[in-house]
């Protein structure tokens, strides 16, 4: 049975994991920037072009679901946004935001995977792959917001228990639960 990907809950090692990325390689931590600020798969991430994150919205259709999804691009996104560009100025419109070395083609997902497994590993993560980006972002968007109605929605789960489960929230009230009980 595979690890279960978990999401990144301690903010402090969310920007030391960004501010590795940014040493080593912006693509990498503007790949991890956006994967935590929007809550789009893999998939959905890696056909961006840099014209798709220059828009007030970021507008696609979900490989998975084949649904449309529409995510804005907030101020600091938008800042995050415009310093990547500014340092890759190469960059035009119709290129992949994460263009591979093979021009005119965006990274794999194995790529991405190996880019995310090995920021994780530096900081002592195991269970840590391209799907933790999506649960970071769904776990501090409820914490934050504590709408799980909303979150549902954003991440196209059927039911709120599917929503929590996958954002860890679940196994984290057991845990607290299991804690505290001894007999």
């Amino acid at each position: 049975m595979g690890r279960i990907m978990q999401p990144i809950r301690d903010l402090a090692l969310l920007e030391q994991i960004k501010d590795y990325l940014a040493k080593r390689d912006m693509r990498n931590w503007m790949l991890f920037v956006l994967g935590i600020n929007t809550g789009l798969r893999i998939s959905d991430l890696l056909p961006l072009r840099v014209r798709d994150a220059q828009q007030p919205f970021i507008t696609l259709r979900e490989q998975k679901t084949g649904k449309h999804r529409r995510i804005v691009v907030n101020d600091t996104l938008r800042a995050y946004v415009n310093y990547y560009l500014e340092y890759c100025d190469w960059l035009k419109p119709q290129d992949y935001m994460f263009e591979s070395q093979i021009k005119g083609r965006p990274i794999s997902t194995v790529q991405a995977y190996r880019i995310i497994r090995e920021a994780g590993e530096a900081f002592g993560l195991e269970s840590i792959g391209t799907h933790t980006m999506r649960k970071t972002f769904g776990y501090h968007f409820y914490k934050r917001t504590k709408d799980v109605a909303t979150l549902q929605l954003i991440l196209n789960h059927s039911t709120p228990n599917i929503t929590m489960r996958y954002i860890g929230i679940i196994q984290d009230e057991i845990d607290d639960a299991m804690m505290g009980h001894s007999l």
